[in-house]
């Protein structure tokens, strides 16, 4: 059964750090692609960065957040993180983790699984 929990969230103050952790069930983690989004209030949900299971490639990041956020993995505990830093008000949302059975880019129609999500707050 594929499933996706996300952890780690909560409230922090603007230009402090948060790492988000996707735990995975073991066929999800067999994934190819694995991706971090976001929703904030009132707006479209967007990818916040990618990483290619197989090492293959470097990892995408969404222009807002590159030079701040980091996606990694570790295989022995079928978990992707998201290392996040200097986070600013704008960084507030609802954080998912999603999966891709075929790596077909980082838009939410490419992604087949998903996370329930998690709540980021980032005072000012």
């Amino acid at each position: 059964q594929e499933q996706l929990v996300e952890s780690g969230g909560g409230s922090v103050q603007a230009g402090g750090s948060l790492t988000l952790s996707c735990a995975a069930s073991v066929s999800t983690y067999n994934s190819p692609c694995m991706g971090w989004f976001r929703q904030a209030p009132g707006k479209e949900r967007e990818v916040v960065a990618g990483i290619y299971m197989s090492g293959g490639m470097n990892p995408y990041y969404h222009g807002s957040v590159q030079g701040r956020f980091t996606v990694s993995q570790d295989n022995a505990k079928n978990t992707v993180y998201l290392q996040m830093n200097s986070l600013k008000p704008e960084d507030t949302a609802l954080y998912y983790c999603a999966a891709a059975a075929r790596c077909r880019g980082w838009t939410q129609g490419a992604m087949d699984y998903w996370g329930e999500g998690i709540l980021v707050t980032v005072c000012s």
